[in-house]
């Protein structure tokens, strides 16, 4: 919804039921990794499901949306049909055909295009093996929202943290809320996260500044740049409470340029943010400041040890 700005936690809501109203028209969604999938040709994929759904008819009913990973990269690329969750892998523009006629259409998975195990067919992802042990935290929108619209990450959520904290919390409350949640680092350290925003917020100086370490050198370690991927409003809402929790007002993320497809999309999403009010001068008319500058990496490993940093 382009040119509404949120000036407090009850706008925020009520965006999110206007959104989550105008959304309800769409009786399924077809969810197109646009990840990793893109090597193995997301993208034409993508034009021919927009192009055949149109064709079809179904322009009004059916939501063709690009999506963060799914995960199961061996199978890309991958598509997923809601409200069902038919999670299908190596689909090709040949198969669009058959998934509107079979799923879209009739509601019934395509059986060769789905998980098999021991021979048999499993449609829905949670049924998946690879899947069903899984509990995602930090990856739980990523395949779920278009990390390139602002409006998908307010249906899923995103911001209301924020609100409770800037315009409920004290910087204490917050920080001891962290703590007792056991969060901790995603490194190799696993260090709680509430002990450093403590430290932080302890430490002397009127000024602070916030840095989120998007870096990551370690041989497939993809991490970061999953979530920078497919849910980077998610990490500028943390970088927002963590902001009020130390007393920062201004944040940098450091994010390797390997990573083109993440800084486009954090770009992106820093963008919308601002012109939503998420982002910049009395952040949900709670009187906060804060906004983020994104500093690429060159390359070197040791730029994202904490102290090189």
């Amino acid at each position: 919804m382009p040119g509404v700005r949120v000036g407090s936690p009850g706008d925020l809501l009520e965006l999110k039921r206007r959104v989550m109203e105008e959304r309800s028209r769409y009786g399924r969604r077809v969810l197109i990794c646009m990840t990793g999938c893109r090597a193995r040709g997301a993208v034409e994929l993508a034009r021919v499901f927009r192009e055949k759904v149109e064709a079809a008819g179904l322009g009004g009913e059916v939501a063709v949306v690009d999506v963060g990973c799914h995960g199961q990269c061996s199978r890309a690329p991958l598509v997923m049909i809601e409200p069902e969750e038919y999670l299908y892998g190596n689909v090709k523009p040949r198969d669009v055909d058959e998934i509107i006629e079979e799923t879209l259409r009739a509601g019934r998975p395509v059986p060769r295009l789905c998980a098999q195990v021991g021979g048999t067919a499993v449609p829905k992802a949670g049924e998946i093996p690879f899947y069903r042990s899984q509990e995602r935290t930090v990856l739980t929108n990523c395949g779920r929202i278009d990390p390139r619209s602002i409006d998908d990450a307010v249906a899923a959520g995103c911001y209301e943290a924020a609100a409770k904290a800037l315009c409920a919390m004290t910087p204490e409350e917050i920080i001891q809320e962290v703590e007792a949640s056991g969060l901790r680092g995603r490194g190799g350290a696993g260090f709680p996260t509430g002990l450093k925003w403590g430290f932080a917020r302890k430490a002397p100086g009127d000024e602070k500044y916030l840095i989120c370490n998007a870096d990551e050198g370690d041989p497939g370690a993809f991490m970061d740049r999953s979530v920078l991927e497919g849910d980077p409003h998610s990490v500028l809402e943390g970088m927002i409470i963590c902001g009020k929790a130390i007393g920062g007002s201004y944040g940098y993320i450091y994010c390797r340029a390997e990573y083109p497809l993440a800084i486009r999309r954090l770009t992106i999403a820093i963008e919308a943010a601002r012109e939503r009010g998420y982002l910049g001068r009395d952040i949900l008319g709670s009187g906060f400041d804060f906004d983020v500058k994104i500093k690429q990496g060159a390359g070197a490993f040791v730029c994202g040890e904490e102290t090189a940093l």
